[in-house]
C-alpha cells in the first residue's frame, strides 16, 4: 500500500455510501482513499442478493481488514428488515432472561453475517432514567444499570460466538438526556459517583469484552466542562484507556449530527475528526456528503503533517482496528433454512413474551363495536425506521375487520386532535401510538379504553388509560399485537423502566 498521509488518514475514518450497488465514482473514491470502513443504512439494502454483492463490492474494495458495519440493534432500530428482526433491548429487559438476551443476540449476528456484515452497532448499554428521552426509548435495556450490564453482556456474548463484533454505545451514557444529540447538543451534569454508580456502570462491566466503544455527543461536566465526550481527552483516554485499561476501539457517532454541528460549525467538519482522534478515539464517523468525508481526510492528513496528530498513536489505533478485522474478518456465512426458520421463530416468541399491560388492560371482545384512532403516518427520525402506516394498523385489528364492526379514525397530527369531535362517540376507543414522541399536553384529555403502544413506552404516563405495551412495531411485534388482541397470547412481561 501506497502510505502516504492521504491514504493514511483514510484508515481512520468510516463513510456512508448512496444506493444499493457500488458505483463507479464511490469505488474510486474509496480506493483512492484507502478507506477501511463502511456504514450501511435502509438506502443500501435492497433484496438479499444486492445486498450480498454490495457487501462482495465492498470487500474487494476494503481488503481483508475492512470493516462493514450497521445498526441492527433490534426494536425500532433494525436497518436489515430481511433477516428476522429481533426484538428490541427493552422487550428483552421485560422479560429478564440472559438466555434470551444470548440467544438473540447470536440470531442477529447469523442474520447480519449472511450479508457479509462483520460489525454491528449494538447492543445499546444506555440505561434510561430519563421518561422524557425520546431517542433512546426501548432500544435500552432499562432503568437499573446492573440489569442493563447483564442482559447486553449476554446478547454481545451471543454476537461475539456468531462471528460479528459488537460496539456498544453510546459511551458514557445517553440514558439520562431530553436531548436528542441527532439534533443538538445535550448536557449531563451529575457527578463523577452518581455517573459511576449508573451510567458508566454497564460500560465498565463490559469493558473487558466488548470489542468496541461508541461515544456519545454529549457534554459530561465531571470530566470536562466544554466539550462533549466525543471530543474529551478526560474520558476517551483518562478514563477508557488509562483509569479502565479499555484494549479495544474506539469510534465516534456520526460527526454530522446536530450535536457536533451545532458545538464545532460546518466548516470545520474535517477539524473536529483530527480533535477526536486527539483525544482518543481510533476512527471516526464522518458520514454525509463527499465533500465533508474529503475534508476529513484532508484534515486528518494535514494534522500528520504538521505532527498535530501524533503517528505513533495512531498506528496503535490502526492495530487495534485490524485486530477487529482478524478477529471479525469480512465474510459471507451460509445461513441454513432450518436455522434461519429457528431464528425467527425465536424472535417472535420473545416479541410475545415481552408484551406488558397497564392498569389490567385486557384486549376488546371480537363483537365489540371498535374506533380506532391513530396517526395517519410516522416517517423515520433519521434514527428509528418509519412507524406503522395505514395498512399496517388496520392490519392489527383483523378479527374485528372480519366481524365489520370496526371505524378506523387516521389523524394529521394526533397533537392537534379533539377528542370529542371524534366520530362514534359511544363506541369503545382504541388509541394506537405509532411515532417516537412523547404526547403534548393535549392527551390529558383523551379518553381512549385502551392505548396501544407500539414505540415509545413512556407514552403510557401521557393518557390515563390501560395500555398494551409491544416495545416496538417491527413485524414480530405487530404480530405479537394482533394475537394479543384476538385473544390468542397473553402479556407476561414486567416493565423494566418505571412506568
Amino acid at each position: 500500500m501506497n502510505n502516504t498521509p492521504e491514504r493514511f488518514a483514510g484508515q481512520f475514518v468510516m463513510v456512508d455510501i448512496p444506493g444499493t450497488a457500488l458505483d463507479s465514482g464511490t469505488a474510486a473514491f474509496l480506493r483512492e482513499s484507502a478507506i477501511r470502513a463502511v456504514c450501511l443504512f435502509r438506502h443500501n439494502l435492497g433484496s438479499e442478493d444486492e445486498i450480498r454483492a454490495l457487501t462482495a463490492a465492498l470487500k474487494e474494495i476494503l481488503g481483508p481488514a475492512g470493516l462493514i458495519a450497521i445498526d441492527q440493534e433490534g426494536g425500532s432500530v433494525i436497518r436489515a428488515t430481511s433477516v428476522p428482526q429481533a426484538p428490541a433491548a427493552m422487550a428483552l429487559g421485560a422479560i429478564d432472561d440472559a438466555d434470551f438476551a444470548h440467544a438473540v443476540g447470536a440470531a442477529v449476528a447469523r442474520g447480519l453475517a449472511h450479508l457479509g456484515i462483520n460489525w454491528n452497532f449494538a447492543p445499546v448499554l444506555d440505561v434510561n432514567n430519563n421518561p422524557n428521552n425520546a431517542v433512546i426509548g426501548a432500544r435500552s435495556f432499562g432503568a437499573d444499570p446492573k440489569r442493563v450490564a447483564v442482559l447486553a453482556q449476554a446478547w454481545l456474548r451471543g454476537s461475539l460466538s456468531a462471528g460479528v463484533a459488537c460496539c456498544v454505545k453510546h459511551f458514557p451514557g445517553h440514558g439520562d438526556t431530553h436531548v436528542d444529540s441527532h439534533l443538538d447538543l445535550p448536557r449531563v451534569d451529575k457527578s463523577r459517583a452518581t455517573l459511576e454508580a449508573c451510567e458508566l456502570l454497564p460500560f465498565q462491566a463490559l469493558s473487558a469484552e466488548a470489542p468496541a466503544i461508541m461515544s456519545a455527543h454529549i457534554v459530561y461536566a465531571a470530566w470536562d466542562k466544554e466539550h462533549p465526550a466525543t471530543l474529551a481527552p478526560t474520558l476517551l483516554t483518562g478514563l477508557l484507556r488509562d483509569a479502565w485499561q479499555y484494549q479495544g476501539v474506539v469510534i465516534t457517532d456520526a460527526l454530522n449530527m446536530g450535536a457536533i454541528r451545532d458545538f464545532c460549525g460546518k466548516d470545520s467538519y474535517g477539524e473536529v475528526a483530527v480533535t477526536a482522534l486527539s483525544a482518543g478515539a481510533d476512527m471516526v464517523m464522518a458520514l454525509g456528503d463527499r465533500a465533508d468525508q474529503q475534508r476529513t481526510l484532508a484534515a486528518i492528513s494535514a494534522a500528520l503533517g504538521t505532527g498535530k496528530l501524533d503517528a505513533a498513536r495512531l498506528a496503535a489505533s490502526r492495530e487495534r482496528l485490524s485486530v477487529l478485522a482478524q478477529r471479525y474478518p469480512l465474510q459471507t456465512v451460509p445461513y441454513p433454512t432450518e436455522l434461519r426458520t429457528a431464528d425467527q421463530a425465536l424472535m417472535d416468541k420473545v416479541w410475545r413474551l415481552a408484551l406488558t399491560c397497564t392498569a389490567d388492560a385486557v384486549p376488546p371482545a371480537p363483537t365489540e363495536h371498535l374506533r380506532v384512532v391513530f396517526a395517519a403516518s410516522a416517517a423515520s427520525d433519521g434514527v428509528s425506521d418509519p412507524g406503522l402506516d395505514d395498512d399496517q394498523v388496520r392490519a392489527l385489528f383483523a378479527g374485528h375487520r372480519d366481524q365489520g364492526n370496526i371505524c378506523f379514525c387516521p389523524i394529521e397530527n394526533l397533537d392537534q386532535l379533539v377528542w370529542d369531535s371524534l366520530p362514534e362517540p359511544q363506541t369503545y376507543t382504541v388509541l394506537v401510538s405509532t411515532s417516537r414522541s412523547r404526547y403534548s399536553e393535549t392527551a390529558k384529555d383523551w379518553k381512549p379504553d385502551l392505548h396501544l403502544v407500539l414505540w415509545n413506552p413512556f407514552q403510557v404516563l401521557d393518557v390515563a388509560a390501560p395500555a398494551l405495551i409491544s416495545w416496538g412495531f417491527a413485524d414480530g411485534a405487530r404480530r405479537a399485537v394482533a394475537a394479543w388482541l384476538s385473544g390468542k397470547t397473553d402479556a407476561l412481561g414486567r416493565s423494566p423502566v418505571p412506568l
